[in-house]
């Protein structure tokens, strides 16, 4: 079902199907409800080629995308084809092999004293016109991914590329009129004008990844079209390490877990929380272990990635002060590098402790026990992730249902989002809403519940 397509392009799509500088938001919108409404995008087979269109983009021009990451980023070529697009093609590859099953009518037991003929069941409506507003961070996989589910649900889109990184954006914009029909799906780039624009539009959902100010921003202005939306945002994600924690392990892990994307990433690990004995053996532990994974010197490794821009940076390297760099704190701002760093001696009322850090600076917060964890965490906003190495199955039962967070992992960050069996979303001030797999699917579409009731 997912093979190659050797030329993306139809008769129906011209060279460049870019939208015209002066079509307004409204128009845009428009033209899009106007395709939806004809009905064409609720047949299998429309789906199933919107999909295997997105697969050929990611497929076919690959190199020019890496090349737009490594400039938006210095992401290095193999952590941003597994990321960026592996995974994206992994995601397109699932959704292709079970869209027709997922489709089906679901049927529903009815109730015996409304007869042996009445039958019931559920499927699912597309919505109509989507709106993806994509972040900077991982600026292709967050802006196909959403998609993805879009268009597999039977919708038509309007995608956001965000602004900030300016290469990929533009690379992904340019790719996306070629491969797409406009009057299925429209690219709308840049910046804070344009996406005020679009959210004064009447969107069927809004799909939005960033952080939680915007979020509220797109969260008011969807009230007033009555528009669902799924916001996944952030927060801070903790890591309870406990007393049985094999600390050498554990620090490997947590570093490959922290410092992809140099810590640019909403579910990496944002603080640890352990006791004073574990903590002391954890910070050498971390020292070795990014030693060995990004050599004495970070900023010459081509393994560890970049701060997007100055702004970011001055507000990572004002958060350097919280604490004692016991690993790390070193930053060159012309390079826009800041190493892999670990802060000790951290108070819960410092800087960094107040905001989601989104970059490579990790707290190591000393707490007494497995209790005074628990209250830590849920003395704060509920987070996008939680991650705790033990081996205790008790400990893990305990941190599972006294906490509140979008997702858990155990053992290895990061993980729950790799599996796309599992829905992946926020909660509270971290977001709302999910997706990835069947459940993208179900957050783009309408579960409309049907009763038939034979007249004889």
């Amino acid at each position: 079902m997912h093979q190659e397509r050797s030329n993306p392009m139809t008769t129906t799509q011209a060279t460049e199907s870019r939208t015209p500088r002066s079509e307004t938001a409204a128009e845009v919108v428009g033209r899009l409800r106007a395709t939806f409404n004809t009905g064409v995008t609720r047949g299998l087979d429309w789906r199933v080629d919107q999909l295997q269109r997105l697969r050929a983009l990611l497929v076919e021009n690959e190199q020019e995308l890496l090349e737009a990451l490594w400039a938006d980023l210095r992401k290095n070529a193999a952590e941003a084809k597994t990321q960026e697009i592996d995974f994206t093609v992994a995601d397109i590859d699932e959704t292709l092999a079970n869209l027709e099953s997922w489709l089906q009518p679901r049927p529903v037991e009815v109730p015996a004293h409304f007869g042996p003929t009445t039958t019931a069941y559920t499927t699912y409506d597309p919505l109509g016109v989507v709106l993806v507003i994509a972040p900077w961070n991982f600026p292709l996989h967050l802006l196909i991914d959403p998609v993805i589910g879009a268009l597999a649900a039977g919708n038509t889109v309007v995608a956001k590329p965000s602004e900030i990184s300016v290469h990929t954006s533009a690379v992904a914009s340019r790719l996306l009129r070629q491969y797409f029909d406009a009057d299925v799906l429209t690219v709308v780039e840049g910046g804070a004008e344009e996406t005020t624009a679009l959210l004064a539009q009447r969107f069927d959902h809004i799909f939005y990844t960033g952080n939680g100010a915007v979020g509220r921003i797109v969260m008011a202005a969807a009230a007033k079209n009555l528009t669902p939306v799924t916001l996944e945002l952030g927060g801070k994600s903790p890591v309870f390490v406990a007393p049985d924690a094999d600390v050498d392990e554990t620090a490997k892990r947590l570093v490959g877990a922290k410092f992809g994307n140099a810590g640019q990433q909403c579910i990496a690990p944002d603080y640890v929380l352990a006791d004073p004995a574990t903590a002391a053996a954890l910070v050498p532990a971390l020292r070795a272990a990014v030693d060995a994974q990004f050599g004495s010197s970070p900023q010459t490794s081509s393994g560890f990635g970049r701060i997007i821009n100055e702004r970011h940076f001055d507000r990572l390297t004002r958060l350097l002060d919280s604490g004692r760099a016991a690993v790390g704190g070193e930053h060159d701002r012309d390079d826009l590098f800041i190493a892999p760093t670990v802060l000790t001696d951290v108070d819960p009322a410092s800087p960094v402790m107040q905001e989601e850090i989104f970059g490579p600076i990790l707290a190591v917060v000393e707490v007494e026990d497995l209790d005074a964890a628990i209250a830590f965490i849920n003395e704060r906003d509920k987070p996008l992730a939680l991650y705790a190495f033990t081996e205790s199955e008790a400990v893990k039962s305990r941190l599972l249902n006294e906490t509140s967070s979008g997702g858990v992992a155990w053992g290895q960050p990061v993980m729950q989002l790799l599996m796309t069996g599992l829905p992946f979303g926020g909660v509270g001030e971290s977001g709302m809403g999910r997706y990835h797999g069947r459940y993208s699917l179900e957050t783009f579409s309408h579960l409309k519940g049907v009763a038939d009731v034979p007249l004889s």
